[in-house]
């Protein structure tokens, strides 16, 4: 991509901060302009009636200052903390959106769950729940606080329109947006604006009033006109106020969206290209949307609360494109495709680019991704074979990596890769689903099977261990779930270690549309599942938490944490048992000591001490972790550096150790695409 992932976020953070200061800016303007209006009227009161102002005509414009200055700033605050939990479903949700389960079977609908589950795998994120707009304009949306809680919006134009190359063009924007921050930026602008909006609707409240009281009274007292008729006016004074500073705080609050979004547009297009490396898909779709009746044009009520979330322009631009939340569309073309002819697509794709293949699922682009990746990658053999559980098929590979290693070079750069995914990323994820058995993918898209395939993915390998699994499970969840783990249990088993972090990505859209009740017993019987396991390891382990980590935003009110440190130095207790618990897994005393002092190389103005073995608590680490998240991205990324070298310590990485790093690194919100073999490394 154009830049690395830290200096993304660094970068969506300063937006953020650029935010608040003109959000500040606009603050002051319009109650200046409340005091201003207030004064004036109160001294044309007093002129009025021949009378002497006294201290009046300052404290009533102070009044009405604080009082527009409260109804901003509680507004915002309001918005802001509503939003903080679901936001992304709220927006969706909000423009009328419908919710696409993983498991449907419609053409068009499944063809964009394809591609989404394909995006998000390759890019190392949960996949994201889809909702389908019923809008004929060509647009989408990526809402969330975090990657845990993010939505994708596609309107139906953009889904039926579109080939599949430029679908994927958009959705590869999209997943740009959530990678490099700009999702939570955009929640808090909407939040925020909200305040200033806010003064408008008092004014409309209030001009009602004004009516229903000038109605009730012309009724009560046969039209004649007593003292309470000033009051009235008084009303009507200050509710047509209002609403004209509503207009101005529109205007501000337009012209902020437009500071605040353009640029970054550019950079998800950048990245968009880098991602798919296919300049003609997201090209297609903005040339598609120049060129059709309905462009990319929303027409829900409050289409413009949000427009600049948007993939193009959803609303109106004002005067010569003042209000633009986005570039022009010649623009973004010509710094895709610097030679673009200036013509615009008209109608449809060719039938070519709607095969029966592609609607169906993945026949054409999996053909495709089985040439391009076995070229980019050399681990796609052992993939093809052990990802569908078929052990033998990995012994196809490769002399390391039948012997389960990994390159070193390999997980030493893989903190590079992190928020970088690649089309060789795409095209590997595509072959991963793929080849998963049947009967396991087609269980893991629907709420009632993904729980079952959770639990398969937490039972241990040794006989007793998974016996007492078995009989917590028996315990804690139904007679019908416990039947389909056993049913499934084998096929499970089978799964190449690379295959389970994708197969848990691919079960948590599904997980998060169960009800709560459904999600209280899931959680109860998970957790109680782990604990069975008296011997769970750090990568068990490790995979339960991301499951909760990415499920409990959806049911419970969970805080995307703050950044609250921009530097190490007071979390030396904190990194030092992350790389003591991470040296010691699978390792003796000596080499756990070994490790631990290459990963703490890395961060030297530390001075790390190795924490024992007795004391790296797995129940502790969870805490640590979270800990960790709220330190700025650039330093978590040194983190994960870190776990990194002390992996590689003994020359000898196992896949189990370099999933475990990914887990690590999504713990740390810090995704990582899946790790590739290239011919190179081998």
């Amino acid at each position: 991509m154009a830049t690395d992932f830290y200096q993304r976020q660094s970068d969506a953070r300063r937006s953020t901060w650029r935010l608040v200061v003109l959000f500040g800016i606009a603050v002051v303007l319009i109650v200046s302009s409340v005091v201003a209006i207030t004064f004036v009227a109160v001294d044309f009161q007093y002129q009025r009636t021949n009378r002497r102002p006294g201290s009046q005509i300052y404290v009533i414009p102070a009044i009405a200052g604080l009082v527009s200055l409260l109804i901003i700033v509680g507004g915002s605050l309001f918005k802001v903390w509503e939003l903080r939990h679901g936001g992304g479903m709220r927006v969706a949700e909000g423009l009328g959106g419908r919710r696409i389960y993983p498991g449907t079977s419609v053409g068009v609908e499944r063809r964009l769950m394809n591609v989404v589950e394909e995006m998000a795998i390759a890019s190392g994120v949960p996949v994201p729940p889809v909702f389908l707009l019923d809008e004929d304009g060509i647009n989408a949306f990526a809402a969330g606080y975090s990657p845990s809680d993010a939505v994708l919006g596609i309107t139906r134009g953009c889904a039926e329109n579109l080939s599949r190359d430029e679908l994927q063009g958009v959705i590869a924007h999209e997943f740009s947006h959530i990678l490099n921050g700009d999702m939570r930026m955009s929640i808090k602008l909407i939040g925020i604006l909200h305040g200033i909006l806010l003064i408008g609707l008092v004014g409309q409240v209030l001009l009602r009033t004004f009516f229903y009281a000038g109605h009730g009274r012309s009724r009560s007292n046969g039209g004649k006109d007593g003292g309470g008729g000033q009051i009235v006016l008084v009303i009507l004074a200050v509710s047509v106020t209002a609403i004209v500073l509503g207009f101005i705080g529109t205007f501000f609050g337009n012209l902020i969206k437009a500071a605040v979004s353009r640029q970054r547009e550019y950079l998800a297009d950048a990245s968009a290209v880098q991602f798919t490396r296919d300049p003609g898909g997201i090209a297609g779709a903005l040339k598609r949307i120049g060129g059709s009746t309905a462009g990319s044009q929303l027409e829900a009520p409050n289409a413009a609360e949000v427009s600049h979330m948007y993939f193009a322009e959803g609303v109106w631009q004002g005067i010569a494109g003042l209000w633009a939340t986005h570039p022009p569309l010649p623009k973004r073309i010509r710094a895709i495709e610097p030679n673009w002819d200036g013509k615009f697509y008209k109608g449809r794709p060719s039938a070519k680019s709607f095969s029966s293949g592609q609607l169906a699922g993945f026949a054409g682009a999996a053909s495709k991704a089985t040439g391009a990746a076995s070229k980019a990658t050399g681990a796609d053999a052992q993939a093809t074979g052990a990802a569908a559980g078929n052990k033998a098929g990995a012994a196809a590979g490769d002399a390391a990596q039948d012997a389960g290693e990994v390159p070193i070079s390999l997980i030493d750069e893989a903190y590079l890769h992190v928020g970088d995914p690649t089309t060789e990323h795409q095209h590997y994820a595509a072959e991963v689903i793929k080849q998963l058995p049947s009967v396991v993918l087609e269980t893991v898209r629907e709420p009632y099977g993904a729980r079952a395939v959770v639990y398969g993915l937490l039972l241990d390998e040794q006989p007793e261990i998974r016996k007492g699994q078995m009989e917590t499970l028996q315990q804690h969840a139904t007679p019908d779930v416990v039947k389909l783990v056993v049913k499934l249990q084998a096929s499970i088993d089978g799964l190449d270690i690379r295959a389970r972090l994708p197969l848990i990505d691919l079960a948590l859209p599904s997980l998060k549309a169960m009800s709560m009740k459904q999600y209280q017993d899931f959680s109860h019987c998970f957790v109680s599942l782990a604990k069975a396991d008296r011997q769970i390891n750090l990568f068990e382990w490790m995979l339960a938490q991301v499951v909760m980590r990415h499920l409990q935003p959806q049911f419970n009110v969970v805080q995307s944490p703050p950044v609250r440190y921009y530097g190490m130095q007071r979390l030396q207790s904190e990194c030092a048992t992350l790389l003591s618990t991470v040296a010691s897994a699978g390792n003796s005393e000596e080499r756990a000591a070994e490790a631990f002092e290459a990963g703490a190389q890395l961060l030297p103005e530390l001075r790390l001490k190795r924490v024992p073995r007795k004391e790296c608590h797995l129940a502790g680490l969870q805490d640590v972790l979270a800990k960790l998240d709220r330190v700025s991205a650039k330093h978590r990324g040194r983190l994960v550096d870190a776990c990194a070298a002390a992996i590689c310590a003994d020359g000898h990485v196992t896949w189990q150790e370099a999933e475990l790093l990914r887990g690590i690194s999504d713990l740390l919100d810090c995704p990582m695409p899946p790790l590739l073999v290239k011919k190179t490394d081998t």
